[in-house]
Parts: C-alpha cells; structure tokens; sequence
C-alpha cells in the first residue's frame, strides 16, 4: 500500500481526502502545518507528499526547499487556481507536478498514479534495466544515475524524462509525446511543468567533455536528445 502525506491546513478538505484516497488504496498520513509536515517527510518513507502552498509557520516552498536539501521524496503541489507564479516556482525548486485548486477527485487520484508509477516508488516486474549511454549510466531500480563518475541527485520525475529521452536518442520528441509519455497527462495550454523540468535536468547534467550540448531545443517540434 502506497503511503501518502498531506501537508494542509484545510481540515475539511483533508478529511474529505483521507476518505478518498484510502478507497483508493493509499495510507494517508496528515500534517495541519508546514513544520510538522516536513518533520514527518523527513522521519519517515512516503511515496509522495500532497503539499499545499499556504500553509502556517512554513509555506509551502520553504518545505519543499528545506526537504529536497536532503531527500527526493515526490512531490505534488497544490496551488491556488490561476497563480502561475506559484506553480513556477514549485517546479524550480523541484515539485514533479501541480494541481490548482478546487481539483477533481479524479484527476488527483490519476496523477497521484502516474506520479508514483513513473518516480518508480511503486514494484513493477516490467520495471526496464540498467540503460548506459556515452557518460551517463541510468539505474531504475535504484533510481540513480551516474555521469562522468558523480552520482547525481535527480528527482523521480527528472529521472523518467532522462531515461526516456535517452531511449530515444537522436529522435525528435514533441512536447506531447513527452508529456503523455513521462509526465502521465496530455500538454495542456499555458502548461510549463515539462519545461521546467527539462530545464532543471539540463542544470543538473555536467556537460560534455567534447563542449557539445547533450538536448537541443527544435522550436514548434520538440526536443533531441544528441548522439
């Protein structure tokens, strides 16, 4: 059973979400603020955090900033509908998705799922192997990667996107494919999440002995990942 902390403020939301996701099969572990949210994501093992943004006595980017210093826990914020800055900024710091409030129940549970698939804290026996490339060495079932010999910190999201574009090296990927393919959900208008993780990944790769870049951006097509 997958374990689930809610970090908000809004009682009777929280409520209405623990029925929710305990139908759904998930143990839901609650927390009303920001400082003891991120005591409880810092003591034990959640397959991902529901974090809102407003919260009291830490908000919700200081929790997310204070937890990826030292784990890599999924994240999924929750945003007040419309604030774009807010859902900016959650994916810089290292949020894997966002979902504006009021939300469908529907929709949080997909993405809950296709968060939890695609960040590999889930068992799945068609799990893919070990994948190598030129300098960088990709592990899911430890979700590790290694390039030029240093271990680099990726969050599960960053990690599906590089090992999907690596899959498909030399190939021309739209936005959508990406989207669908590493994100679990169809591009939507306006929606900078692939980019900023895209962005945040390109960040964190060391860059190539030869000064080549390792993505190139095709405008109106997509990206490549470069052979």
């Amino acid at each position: 059973m997958s374990q689930i902390l809610l970090i908000d403020d809004d009682l009777g939301l929280a409520e209405l979400l623990a029925q929710l996701l305990e139908l759904e099969g998930f143990n839901l572990t609650l927390a009303h603020d920001g400082a003891a949210g991120l005591a409880l994501a810092l003591e034990q093992q959640f397959d991902l955090i529901l974090l809102d943004v407003m919260l009291p006595k830490l908000n919700g980017f200081e929790v997310l900033k204070a937890l990826r210093a030292k784990k890599q826990t999924p994240v999924l914020m929750l945003t007040a509908r419309g604030d774009e800055i807010d859902r900016v900024v959650g994916l810089e710091i290292g949020a894997d998705d966002y979902l504006p409030k009021p939300f469908n129940d529907r929709e949080l549970v997909a993405r809950i799922k296709a968060i939890i698939r695609r960040t590999g804290h889930q068992v799945d026996e068609q799990q893919p192997g070990i994948l190598e490339f030129a300098d960088i060495k990709l592990d899911p079932s430890r979700q590790e990667v290694v390039c030029q010999d240093q271990l680099l910190i990726l969050t599960g999201t960053e990690f599906s996107l590089l090992y999907h574009m690596i899959q498909h090296s030399g190939e021309v990927l739209s936005k959508d494919n990406l989207s669908e393919n590493v994100l679990g959900k169809k591009l939507m208008p306006f929606d900078r999440s692939l980019d900023m993780h895209l962005s945040n990944l390109r960040k964190k790769l060391p860059e190539r002995t030869d000064g080549r870049p390792r993505v190139k951006t095709l405008r109106g097509k997509g990206y490549i990942w470069l052979t």
